[in-house]
């Protein structure tokens, strides 16, 4: 049984909330409630429960600062925001979960269950810094959390170079340091890495197009050869897209 806290500004919204994890989630047994970032940081401190719900924003500040406040973390944390701002991309590069208002009672459970069966302290902290650090930098030089299958790696995403995939699997090519394979598939990485200068350029293979160095047009298919010496496939039905964005580039 994990003994939590549900903290946001909006008492109506808290309350339904509160009904929809007791109602959804019978392993969790909430044992507070609080309005602001003052008595969140208050309650979690004489409470000291094993997970937090956590609004975002709140009148006087944010649930960054909340944590900020109450660090070094010693208990699990599950966000959750009306805004589909840069914040949501910060926790997507950070790999925490976070839960859009209103609440859904489907998304809530998983969020939990990932809860319940995830990391060690060391390991949400890592996270936790990584999220912190997306929020201050600029968007150019965000981290992005990398899982292998026995290390966590917080790497800067202006280092990759080109990402490869493999059934389920996703390859990390940098321009400096070893490559790194995780368990996820590449279209979750395009998703988020498109924003970022980051081009598909074949059902496989996505690029950073910052580390582009020349294409090569042959009748045994198109190549696009990287500044690490990498060559990538060009798909036919991506050639146009891609082509127009060189020009674009040069511009």
């Amino acid at each position: 049984m994990l003994r939590a806290v549900v903290i946001d500004d909006i008492e109506n919204i808290r309350k339904k909330n509160i009904a929809i994890i007791k109602s959804s989630c019978p392993s969790i047994a909430v044992i507070g409630q609080a309005d602001s970032v003052e008595s969140g940081a208050k309650i979690v401190k004489q409470l000291s429960p094993d997970l937090v719900f956590l609004d975002v924003e709140m009148p006087d500040g944010t649930g960054f600062d909340m944590l900020q406040k109450l660090a070094p973390i010693n208990f699990k944390v599950i966000f959750i925001t009306g805004y589909e701002d840069f914040a949501i991309k910060a926790f997507r590069f950070s790999a925490i979960d976070y839960l859009l208002k209103p609440l859904d009672a489907n998304d809530l459970v998983e969020a939990v269950k990932k809860a319940e069966d995830s990391l060690n302290k060391e390991v949400f902290e890592m996270k936790l810094n990584n999220l912190f650090t997306n929020l201050e930098r600029p968007k150019n030089l965000q981290k992005l959390i990398l899982k292998t299958a026995d290390r966590i790696y917080s790497v800067n995403i202006q280092d990759i170079v080109n990402c490869e995939s493999d059934k389920n699997y996703t390859t990390f090519h940098f321009i400096n340091a070893p490559k790194l394979i995780v368990s996820t598939n590449l279209k979750e990485y395009e998703t988020l890495l498109t924003p970022y200068n980051f081009f598909r350029t074949h059902q496989s293979h996505l690029i950073n197009m910052a580390y582009f160095d020349h294409f090569i047009k042959s009748e045994g298919g198109n190549t696009i050869v990287m500044k690490n010496k990498i060559a990538i496939p060009l798909s036919v039905r991506k050639k146009e897209e891609f082509l127009i964005l060189l020009e674009n580039l040069q511009v």
